[in-house]
């Protein structure tokens, strides 16, 4: 099993990109051109790796390869992008990699770009990319090819050993138990389980008893051998099962409006252990939006819609504004999901403003919310 941490420095060795490695400071999947811009790598360094696993690693500063680290990233329906836009789409995995160097809250991500042996086009126009566009590796750049394009294979041998050479081992395993341990208080409970006599699964959590339901929050759990962070929340509550066989999340996000807040199920997670040193994870959705009256909305919607207002203008906010902007992500959120128009493009608006306050605690919410949000999008909505 390879270690992701230790091929993530082993990919950094070679100091600059190349035809089966990238890196970037961050990806941007929010926007049509941050999307267009992904998908461009993504074909190019598959055309170029028809044989070999091609990756690229985001969070590191493209000039001093300093590992600066990027929020963790959930989105595992990042395949339906790929899929959606582009013509013999490659498997891809992103996996969130934990430094002991970085904040807990950040992570290096990793998305692996698994080979087809097919040339990959554009499906259809994106951006300023045209429909059936082809791109490939030339040097640390990704660019368009001229007709004629062939497949060729020229990394597979210096891959196959920088994987060889990233595999774990009983230290690497031990080390990241202890560093795991290490790095959360003891209020989080820190704990681990071997699983088939091969996995070490590892998670914390701050426990809490709901209505004799017991919730975790602030909840990380890692997966030691290859070094994954496979859930991490700072404000989600979740409910953790565990068995022989399998360890199972299920996200709950506690929001609504005004005193009406209470704890909607947003999705199940089965992390399955197998038998042959293999393991998969399910997702089943389960969110259904909330409603709420609408006139009452429109005044929550107007009243977000001013404080924004005053954050854009650099206006001093009162002790009683201060403690609403807190909630203006989940507002504009319930808005959002209720059809009340503008709401979504207010809440992104809000980005900057809210970063940049002092008590960083609604610009967390802006980022947890989008996440909810996210998985939202990708997914056919229930109704009630």
């Amino acid at each position: 099993m390879i270690n992701k941490r230790l091929l993530i420095r082993n990919l950094l060795s070679h100091n600059d990109e190349n035809s089966f490695f990238d890196k970037k400071l961050k990806i941007d999947l929010e926007t049509r051109e941050g999307k267009a811009k992904f998908l461009k790598h993504i074909c190019a360094l598959s055309n170029s790796n028809p044989l070999n696993n091609a990756y690229i690693v985001i969070g590191v500063d493209d000039v001093s390869d300093k590992i600066m680290g990027v929020d963790f990233f959930d989105d595992s329906r990042i395949q339906d992008l790929i899929n959606a836009c582009l013509v013999n789409p490659p498997s891809i995995r992103y996996e969130n990699v934990s430094f002991p160097s970085l904040p807990r809250h950040k992570v290096v991500g990793l998305v692996t770009i698994h080979p087809i042996n097919l040339i990959t086009s554009l499906k259809k126009n994106y951006w300023k990319y045209n429909k059936g566009m082809v791109f490939f590796r030339k040097g640390s750049s990704s660019a368009p090819t001229n007709n004629g394009f062939v497949l060729k294979s020229t990394n597979e041998i210096i891959v196959s050993e920088l994987e060889k050479n990233s595999s774990d081992n009983l230290e690497l395993t031990l080390n990241g138990v202890f560093d795991f341990i290490q790095q959360h208080p003891k209020k989080y409970q820190p704990k681990f389980k071997v699983y088939k006599e091969y996995f070490v699964l590892c998670w914390a959590g701050q426990k809490k008893k709901v209505k004799n339901e017991i919730y975790y929050s602030r909840v990380d759990i890692e997966l030691i051998k290859e070094r994954v962070r496979l859930f991490y929340s700072a404000l989600d509550d979740v409910q953790i099962q565990v068995n022989d066989d399998s360890f199972i999340i299920t996200e709950y996000i506690y929001f609504g409006i005004l005193s009406d807040y209470k704890y909607y199920p947003l999705e199940k997670t089965v992390i399955h252990f197998k038998e042959n040193a293999k393991y998969n994870i399910v997702t089943e959705f389960l969110f259904s939006p909330p409603k709420f009256s609408i006139p009452h909305l429109h005044h929550e919607f107007n009243s977000m819609t001013c404080l924004l207002a005053k954050l854009k203008n650099g206006l001093e906010l009162d002790e009683l504004e201060l403690n609403e902007v807190t909630n203006l992500p989940t507002i504009l959120m319930v808005c959002f999901l209720n059809g009340i128009e503008n709401s979504y493009e207010s809440l992104l608006e809000s980005k900057p403003f809210l970063r940049q306050l002092e008590d960083k605690q609604a610009y967390i919410k802006y980022k947890e919310v989008l996440r909810v949000l996210r998985k939202v999008k990708y997914q056919p909505v229930k109704t009630e």
